[in-house]
């Protein structure tokens, strides 16, 4: 799609991540740069910087096909959380069909280092599977969306930690909520793990610096991690950064003047 010379670069953010609120931060007193924040509205009291934003779904490929058209969007910035497959499969096919440049932030996974006791899995009924037969106390990090699974093993103890409640039904028994938004801190992360008698945890693989703290104090510990593996993403250019995201939206407002 091609934009106007005589206006801003217009950009869509497809956000919920650090990354996305910095480059939205970083881009509203930026006049060469029009942006908007889209979130997916799972978050009850989402970060909000102060550029126009939007939040909920598009309707599937076709309605983000349709927004792009009507906004006569320029750029598209896929900062998603990396679990966030189907978005980011839809942004992809979208841009496609609109001949919209995209690009992708890839923030580096976890790897584990030294003294770390990961079991590596691929879905979130591997994850439960994996806690074995006998009770352990259990500490999961996975977000509010995917606990269904765990409800299959019952017989352990759960403390859930999340931003946001999660809903009854999905919860599994025994369990306790903990709500709390990052960054933490490895000698919070410590504390919490001995004060709670956590056993083993449960986590994604997102590569966050704001909640890899868990995984120092566990490899301090001694604590096993279950840790789930990324999905597979449709191939597009990528940057490891936020920092990245900005070079190349700059270089297309060049482009594009």
């Amino acid at each position: 799609m091609e934009p106007s010379s005589s206006l801003p670069l217009r950009t869509l953010i497809l956000g919920g991540t650090t990354e996305a609120t910095n480059i939205a931060r970083a881009l509203a007193h930026e006049p060469t740069i029009a942006a908007t924040l889209s979130l997916a509205g799972r978050t009850a009291a989402p970060i909000l910087p102060p550029i126009p934003h939007r939040i909920g779904g598009f309707g599937g490929i076709a309605g983000l096909v349709a927004y792009l058209r009507s906004t006569e969007t320029a750029t598209i910035i896929d900062a998603t959380h990396p679990f966030a497959a189907q978005i980011s499969d839809h942004a992809c096919q979208a841009a496609a069909l609109t001949a919209t440049p995209i690009l992708r932030i890839d923030r580096p996974a976890w790897r584990a280092e030294p003294g770390d006791q990961w079991t590596h899995v691929t879905t979130m009924t591997q994850a439960a599977q994996a806690l074995g037969p006998m009770p352990r106390r259990v500490f999961l990090t996975i977000g509010q969306q995917d606990l269904a699974p765990f409800r299959a093993a019952p017989w352990h103890d759960y403390i859930i930690r999340s931003v946001d409640p999660p809903a009854a039904a999905l919860c599994p028994p025994n369990a306790e909520l903990i709500t709390a938004r990052g960054p933490f801190t490895v000698a919070g992360e410590t504390a919490l793990l001995q004060t709670r008698r956590i056993d083993i945890i449960v986590t994604k693989n997102a590569g966050a610096a704001a909640t890899s703290a868990k995984l120092t104090a566990a490899r301090t510990l001694g604590i096993p991690v279950i840790m789930i593996a990324r999905p597979s993403l449709p191939a597009c250019p990528t940057v490891p950064d936020a920092d990245g995201a900005l070079d190349w939206l700059k270089r297309q407002a060049i482009t594009a003047r």
